[in-house]
């Protein structure tokens, strides 16, 4: 018997390149030719615009006049501003805090015509005559408000971020005359929210105030 070594068949031969076929060269240098075209023509054209500063030259303002703290206040905002934004950002009024920014934590309280109201969810252009209070415009000069007294008299905070909003909300629930027993007072708080979990001691100031008034 004859043995004969096989061999394996060459492999196929691979087409051969047509001149219709794009190099990666070539690919690289058009797309980028593409882009820099798209883009110039786009800033050109005014389609490609700068973002918040085209969002901003484009928005409506209106101009409002409204009294914080006593004093009264005209400024010219864009019509999506809120109250708290308007304080913080245009009257330069901090003390209200921007916590949730969605009215679920009520850090930002203040008291719009002796109501209280989330500054966050609250228009500024919907404010025209209305007098705002805020946490700075509660002491009377070095003497604090009964109810600021009566935070530190209890130690009522610990971080101290959500204590604006408490007391503005305390403030309301006493003028309201919601401070007949501790659970009436945590139901009328209860859109308040403190982290530190400082709940008693809150109560105990609002109540303590309360009964004073």
């Amino acid at each position: 018997m004859t043995t004969e070594s096989v061999s394996a068949p060459p492999p196929p031969a691979e087409p051969e390149e047509t001149g219709t076929a794009p190099t990666r060269r070539t690919f690289i240098a058009t797309t980028t030719a593409v882009g820099g075209v798209a883009v110039v023509g786009g800033v050109v054209g005014g389609s490609f615009l700068l973002g918040e500063e085209a969002e901003a030259a484009a928005a409506p303002t209106s101009r409002v006049s409204l009294t914080v703290n006593g004093t009264l206040r005209t400024v010219t905002v864009d019509n999506r501003t809120s109250l708290l934004d308007l304080l913080r950002e245009h009257l330069g009024l901090t003390g209200s805090k921007k916590g949730c920014d969605a009215g679920a934590c009520g850090a930002c309280t203040v008291l719009v015509d002796g109501q209280r109201h989330n500054a966050c969810l609250t228009l500024a252009v919907r404010l025209e005559g209305a007098e705002v209070t805020t946490i700075e415009g509660l002491a009377d000069g070095d003497r604090l408000h009964p109810l600021q007294q009566a935070f530190i008299d209890e130690d009522a905070f610990q971080c101290g971020y959500c204590t604006p909003g408490q007391i503005m909300s305390g403030v309301a629930c006493i003028q309201e005359g919601h401070t007949g027993s501790p659970e009436e007072i945590r139901e009328w708080m209860s859109g308040n929210i403190c982290r530190c979990g400082c709940y008693v001691k809150i109560v105990r100031a609002v109540e303590k105030t309360g009964g004073k008034a």
